[in-house]
């Protein structure tokens, strides 16, 4: 049972320049992963953002990947964003056009401030943080998949996951497709549910791939493995609380 302050919280609607570069800029700092998707298609492109101007109202995107969104982009076709910092979705609408900027040693696209933000605080969807000796082994196979991908669990929630993987894996993988055999060593034995890929990013300078994944049509035993796995690490949090070596 969750308490009143575990709950879901009902999404915000920001509307103050104030708040929303606030966010906005949050979202730059912490190089958080957007997912954009263009009106009436089902596919998905990655980007970042990368600069606020509250002043002028104005914000920057990183090119987007896979490339190709930007056709959509230059016909002017309405997008969606959605990005997400410690359990709190931030969502906006852009139906003004962005201009695509190539003149610079990074392709980016500006733009005007949204005059909305959705802010939604999911408490139920706490995310709990492995100790990096005690990384949980994962498997991502499915039928898109010539070969099982092995990696590390880096934290987890009731909603989903962020894994670590060797090397460049961006090429095997595409954003928002399902991988039906996601399978997890937890501590009490080993999970198995379909998992949608939502962000992916290859830090060049580690040699090392951070994948977001959401888990997909979770069946009731495992999500109540994953839920008692994310609560022993609440209670263990707590209990090391003042740790440093802990997050």
């Amino acid at each position: 049972m969750l308490d009143a302050q575990d709950a879901p919280q009902p999404p915000k609607v920001l509307t103050t320049p104030m708040e929303i570069a606030s966010n906005l800029r949050m979202l730059q700092e912490s190089h958080d992963p957007l997912i954009i998707t263009f009106n009436d298609r089902t596919q998905r492109f990655q980007s970042y953002m990368v600069d606020v101007d509250r002043d002028n109202q104005l914000m920057t995107l990183d090119e987007m990947v896979p490339r190709d969104g930007e056709r959509f982009l230059a016909a002017g076709i309405p997008f969606r964003v959605e990005g997400f910092h410690d359990g709190v979705r931030i969502a906006w609408e852009c139906n003004t056009p962005l201009s695509i900027d190539d003149s610079g040693p990074h392709r980016c696209y500006h733009g005007a401030l949204p005059k909305e933000v959705i802010y939604h605080q999911r408490r139920n969807a706490f995310r709990a943080a492995l100790k990096l000796a005690h990384l949980v082994d994962v498997n991502v196979a499915g039928d898109k998949l010539g070969k099982a991908i092995k990696g590390k669990l880096l934290d987890v929630s009731a909603t989903g996951c962020k894994l670590r993987f060797e090397g460049d894996i961006s090429e095997l993988i595409q954003l928002g497709q399902v991988y039906e055999r996601f399978s997890a060593a937890l501590p009490f034995g080993h999970m198995t549910t379909p998992v949608e890929l939502r962000h992916l990013y290859f830090e060049e300078r580690l040699n090392i791939t951070f994948a977001g994944m959401r888990f997909h049509n979770i069946s009731g035993a495992v999500q109540r493995q994953v839920e008692r796995f994310v609560y022993q690490l609440q209670r263990d949090a707590r209990r090391f609380d003042k740790d440093d070596d802990f997050y």
